[in-house]
């Protein structure tokens, strides 16, 4: 139905299909971004019976910001406690 609009507003109007385009690969953008956070993010659990404190197992060498300016993970010690 929503598709159906769309196409309908480009084939009137072609100066709109940029303007789908940027917003469309937004949208899937960000969709994208947050699936990487739910799946791959040391604060979120999924598993609370067989890893009920995962950030607990973090070790200093795993990255897990999407992006770090000027840190070299691979060279980082272990400045913590095991717990």
């Amino acid at each position: 139905m929503v598709l159906r609009v769309i196409f309908t507003h480009a084939k009137k109007h072609p100066a709109l299909i940029p303007l789908f385009v940027i917003i469309g690969s937004g949208g899937v953008g960000a969709g994208l971004y947050l699936m990487r956070l739910a799946m791959f993010n040391p604060d979120v659990c999924w598993d609370k019976k067989n890893n009920p404190e995962p950030w607990n197992k973090l070790s200093p060498s795993d990255q897990y910001k999407f992006y770090s300016v000027n840190v070299d993970y691979s060279r980082l010690k272990k400045d913590r406690p095991d717990f």
